[in-house]
């Protein structure tokens, strides 16, 4: 990885701390699956888009109905957890 790829990875992952009052080091608990039943949606201001059968990490399972979660791209955003299938 270029240094410039490594500046730009640390420059996100403090946006998301800032973004999403998040305290602490970044850890993935996990990885889970978009439903591929479900229908592609855009991302809004803290949601992420989905896509059908993505891979996405999760980093914080918030509440019983959305999880937070960083897709391929390293962007971040609250995922419904009814379209999440564990792998």
């Amino acid at each position: 990885m270029t240094l410039k790829a490594c500046k730009k990875e640390e420059k996100m992952d403090r946006e998301f701390q800032r973004k999403f009052k998040f305290e602490g080091s970044i850890n993935v608990l996990t990885q889970m699956m978009v439903d591929p039943a479900t229908t592609e949606r855009r991302g809004g201001a803290k949601n992420l888009p989905l896509r059908r059968g993505e891979i996405l990490d999760v980093i914080q399972f918030t509440n019983q109905e959305q999880i937070l979660c960083r897709n391929s791209q390293r962007r971040y955003g609250y995922v419904p957890q009814a379209v999440l299938l564990p792998l």
